[in-house]
């Protein structure tokens, strides 16, 4: 009997899991999220200007991400990285991408979000310098918003990994932009990058008590009139993709206030 009492909470513990994934990953933010992994540029060391909308990257090698310059390298023990890092080469590449908006894009604001780089990338939107994000393992996002070129018109978007530091791991760790790229659009208030979050304060063998808290932002373009109406609504699936839970609240809110 305890051993089925332990299955039932461990399977039960799953199916919140699931639950969760489903809530959070599934639609964590609303918008119009597309893949940009597809036609980007590349070289392999370093470039005087590299982020100038007008170099002529013609010459540089076409890929799709995600992409990983160290394990198409030679294996040597004489790579800085040594043995613990796979004893391949790091170094210095450059990332580049031309694009147009999508026509869904327009009046609305867009992000990029990187999904991973390794390691110290800095990126760049026409020029404009966005950030830079130390390390490697961490996601992080850009608004494209202001610098954006809009209709036909090209962007590019340019992104330098310096992995030239070594060793900086004690396991293999690759060089590059090795996860996934998006481009998001959103509306003027949007739910913050992730800005979904999910608790279980109360969990038996019976049911279980979810609490799900959603961060909004209004991207302070005075596109909110002095006072208006939120509704907000939350939609829980299983695994199966089948709808079991769903929720709506209303928050009148003055402009800037949304948070």
């Amino acid at each position: 009997m305890e051993t089925m009492r332990r299955t039932v909470a461990c399977l039960f513990v799953m199916t919140l899991f699931l639950l969760w994934n489903s809530a959070v990953l599934a639609n964590s933010r609303p918008g119009s999220t597309v893949s940009f992994n597809q036609d980007w540029r590349f070289y392999l060391g370093e470039v005087a200007n590299g982020q100038a909308p007008a170099l002529d990257d013609s010459a540089w090698r076409s890929l799709n991400l995600p992409h990983d310059w160290s394990i198409e390298g030679e294996f040597s023990e004489k790579n800085p990285a040594g043995f613990g890092g796979g004893a391949l080469p790091g170094g210095t590449g450059w990332y580049r991408k031309t694009f147009t908006l999508p026509p869904g894009a327009a009046g609305k604001f867009v992000f990029i979000d990187f999904d991973g780089v390794y390691r110290n990338s800095e990126v760049w939107i026409n020029g404009h310098y966005l950030g830079k994000r130390p390390y490697g393992y961490s996601s992080f996002e850009y608004n494209l918003t202001p610098y954006l070129k809009r209709g036909a018109e090209k962007n590019v978007v340019a992104v330098k990994v310096d992995n030239s530091q070594q060793p900086n791991s004690r396991w293999y760790s690759g060089s590059g932009i090795y996860r996934n790229v998006w481009l998001t659009t959103t509306n003027h208030l949007r739910v913050a990058q992730w800005g979904t979050y999910v608790t279980t304060p109360e969990v038996s063998e019976q049911l279980a008590k979810v609490n799900i808290k959603t961060d909004l932002r209004e991207n302070m373009s005075g596109q909110l009139n002095t006072l208006s109406n939120i509704e907000l609504t939350t939609i829980i699936y299983n695994a199966a993709g089948q709808e079991v839970g769903r929720s709506s609240s209303r928050k009148t809110v003055s402009s800037g206030q949304a948070n």
